[in-house]
């Protein structure tokens, strides 16, 4: 690990380099991990289309510290929203990390035959869950029969799906790839305590 002030300044140093909002983000990133040692990072900044084609701007931080994940989040809001001016909502999160239930990293590799083993892929979409959030889907349960009308009720699981963050060596650039797999390294080396 690296030393804690170089962590923290290369925290302050990456919300600031995202370019949004940095002084709102970095207040409350800051006053959440209060301080806690910030042992490993992500922010994510992403543009999205609503449906009235107006680019909204997010951004995810995610800090990992000795004994919390916190999680961080910025929305850009437009005028009209009861509100005569933008405006932006932030929400922290501070979840106790033996309450991390699960991290699932799923690795888009193009051409797997080629692949070389320490190769970054060019896709990563990390999925962390605590229990906050539960993803149900339902349908129609069958007996297989195909001729039977009968209702035999609905079947179907439940996912936790607390967060999930994708990021892509063509959108995002190969360092944020590399940087959520080490932070989904250190945070499944962290819960495994």
């Amino acid at each position: 690990m690296r030393e804690t002030r170089a962590t923290a300044h290369g925290l302050r140093t990456a919300i600031e380099r995202s370019g949004y909002y940095p002084a709102l983000v970095a207040d409350a990133v800051e006053s959440a991990i209060g301080d806690e040692r910030v042992m490993a990072y992500v922010v994510h900044h992403e543009a999205t289309f609503d449906p009235a084609m107006e680019v909204r701007r997010h951004v995810t931080v995610l800090v990992l510290s000795a004994s919390r994940l916190l999680v961080c989040h910025t929305d850009e809001h437009p005028p009209g929203e009861g509100m005569a001016q933008p405006h932006a909502s932030t929400t922290t999160e501070a979840v106790k990390l033996e309450r991390v239930q699960s991290v699932a990293v799923t690795r888009v590799v193009p051409d797997p035959a080629s692949y070389v083993p320490g190769v970054p892929p060019t896709e990563v979409v990390l999925t962390i869950g605590w229990g906050a959030i539960a993803h149900i889907d339902l349908e129609p349960a069958t007996c297989g029969d195909e001729n039977c009308e009968a209702d035999h009720g609905y079947t179907g699981s439940v996912t936790a799906d607390d967060l999930s963050l994708r990021v892509s060596e063509a959108a995002d650039g190969a360092d944020a790839v590399v940087q959520v797999l080490a932070f989904a390294e250190a945070l499944s080396a962290a819960t495994a305590k």
